[in-house]
């Protein structure tokens, strides 16, 4: 019998995600992509497990392949070569805020990721017309609050695979989900080695706090990378099909919160994190985020917060176009049902390399927050109907709008189900009050403020 656990080898799927992301970034596949097909054509129907040493052989040739003559794009890899590559508005506070004004954001922050995450876990996997479809079943459409379940209403949730134990009448805490995971192993990470830890000290922690099985797509193979002693400096680049998912994307919130206004260093934090996954848009996600996070303490236009945070990402990358995009969309007035439309004729929800891109979703997370109205409820509703990766586009629309709001101005009905509680799957959490990690994360910018000024 083959010892098998998904995710740990590499399938026919896999290689097909690898050579849609080389053409993502604009590498010259003609002289590999006969091999790429003979190779899916081997596996088809056999056990893919035996063939890892040719899938490896063939992702570490394609690694150097140089880029097509017509790509228009200019996406760097290395933080200095970013920062040559942003904006020319950095953003610069206009007022100051009492530790009372930042507790109190960062508290919506760590309470609005999880209520966000919890709204979009029940939905994970499921296409936006099954979500639409199921809502109306069960007469919840349009999407306005937490899931809610009845025995009436168990064939039907057996009929979509929707999980009953993440309704909202059948919970009394935020469940486990990789996105709060990696927000307190962050938490973790600098309560240890502050902020000047380096990409060695973030693996150790991950290694240390994450049990392998409890991290997916690019940081479980960059998990097994690590193992393996692939210097934490080019795990990311090392057999990585997934180096532009969002996973980076759905850490990087919590150095936005413990660095308010200060973008670039938010960045720096971030980068240092993220790069040990992720390369290029993958990244660029991450800083995106991490940067709308740090000027949402200053700021209530979303519109305008979004306009700063795009200085701080490559302005010629694919991940500035697309969502400079949806501004536009935005400023002209398109519904978000139109908005909708356009999302999935662009991308496929039946492609798993276009359901878990960063790019794709960070579009989703956009029309979230600039079709929400500044409504925490809208916003994160408005988010996860629209499908693809469900919580974290949930979790990421509620940390961004609680920044904004404070905790004090999230509606007590999206609060209170939580019961301050949070499970996670980190070693020696695996429960703990919500309004302790927010605590503690003050605490870290306290403690950075007074040591630097």
């Amino acid at each position: 019998m083959v010892f098998k656990i998904d995710w740990l080898y590499f399938t026919e799927k896999d290689i097909e995600i690898e050579k849609q992301q080389l053409i993502d970034e604009g590498k010259d596949i003609n002289e590999v992509e006969q091999e790429f097909e003979i190779l899916k054509k081997i596996i088809k129907n056999k056990e893919p497990i035996k063939f890892q040493d040719k899938i490896s052989s063939l992702f570490k040739k394609v690694q150097n392949l140089p880029l097509r003559k017509d790509y228009n794009y200019s996406e760097p890899v290395h933080l200095d070569e970013i920062r040559k590559e942003w904006g020319d508005k950095f953003y610069k506070p206009r007022i100051k805020l009492s530790g009372k004004d930042i507790i109190e954001k960062i508290y919506g922050g760590w309470f609005g990721r999880c209520a966000g995450c919890l709204l979009g876990k029940i939905f994970e996997g499921l296409s936006r017309e099954k979500i639409r479809s199921f809502l109306k079943e069960v007469g919840q459409f349009p999407l306005k609050y937490y899931v809610s379940s009845n025995n009436r209403d168990l064939k039907i949730f057996e009929n979509y695979n929707v999980r009953q134990d993440l309704c909202i009448n059948r919970i009394n805490n935020m469940v486990e989900d990789d996105d709060l995971n990696y927000t307190v192993l962050a938490l973790t990470l600098l309560e240890k080695y502050g902020y000047n830890f380096t990409q060695f000290d973030f693996a150790k922690n991950f290694l240390e706090k994450l049990p392998i099985l409890k991290a997916f797509t690019a940081e479980r193979v960059v998990y097994r990378n690590l193992v393996n002693l692939i210097n934490p400096e080019k795990a990311a680049f090392y057999l990585n099909p997934y180096r532009e998912w969002i996973g980076a994307q759905i850490r990087t919130d919590f150095y936005g919160y413990i660095t308010p206004g200060n973008v670039e260093k938010g960045i720096e934090l971030a980068y240092k994190d993220d790069s040990v996954t992720h390369i290029k848009n993958g990244v660029y996600g991450a800083i995106f985020i991490t940067s709308m996070i740090s000027i949402a303490f200053f700021e209530t236009d979303v519109l305008k917060i979004f306009e700063y945070g795009l200085n701080y990402i490559p302005q010629r990358s694919r991940l500035a176009q697309e969502v400079k995009e949806i501004i536009e969309y935005r400023k002209k007035g398109l519904s978000y049902e139109k908005v909708l439309e356009i999302i999935h004729q662009k991308w496929d929800e039946k492609n798993p390399h276009h359901w878990c891109h960063a790019i794709s979703n960070t579009q989703i997370v956009s029309i979230g927050l600039l079709w929400g109205n500044g409504d925490f409820g809208e916003s994160i509703c408005k988010a996860v109907e629209i499908g693809f990766d469900t919580d974290c586009n949930g979790a990421t629309v509620g940390s961004i709008m609680g920044v904004i709001l404070g905790r004090k101005n999230i509606p007590d009905r999206w609060i209170e189900p939580l019961n301050d509680t949070l499970e996670t799957g980190v070693s020696g959490y695996s429960k703990v009050k919500i309004s302790e990690l927010a605590e503690r994360t003050y605490n870290i910018f306290k403690k950075e403020r007074r040591t630097n000024g």
